[in-house]
């Protein structure tokens, strides 16, 4: 894996957590600039998707075994449009809240991907 990528990933998520965090800490739902901001977290995690299945395809092994690190490279790339959906139908702070939470997943995600890839 791409440690630059994967560090990436991981801060922007967590900006973003902290962004809709603060919106929700205002009483404030999700807002446009909010999904603008879950969009380019989903890009990163998207081209990590397709980095790890390339270094995969090319030979390359996970410490801790390929159907884990695939397993958690979707959850990855899921985790943040699953929140974001969530949040549309939930136009109250708790839709920030749940954008913040679908950052922290992914955060969290990001470094036990390093670890599987064996970091």
């Amino acid at each position: 894996m791409l440690d630059a990528l994967t560090l990436a990933t991981g801060v922007a998520a967590l900006l973003l957590a902290a962004w809709c965090g603060w919106a929700a800490y205002r009483d404030q739902p999700t807002k446009d600039w909010h999904f603008i901001g879950m969009v380019v977290v989903t890009l990163l995690a998207t081209v990590q998707l397709v980095v790890g299945i390339v270094q995969l395809a090319r030979g390359e092994k996970a410490e801790q075994g390929t159907a884990i690190f695939v397993a958690y490279l979707l959850g990855a790339f899921a985790a943040v449009p699953a929140a974001g959906f969530m949040s549309l139908t939930e136009r109250t702070r708790w839709g920030s809240i749940t954008a913040a939470a679908g950052g922290v997943v992914l955060a969290v995600l990001e470094v036990r991907l390093y670890d599987i890839w064996g970091g």
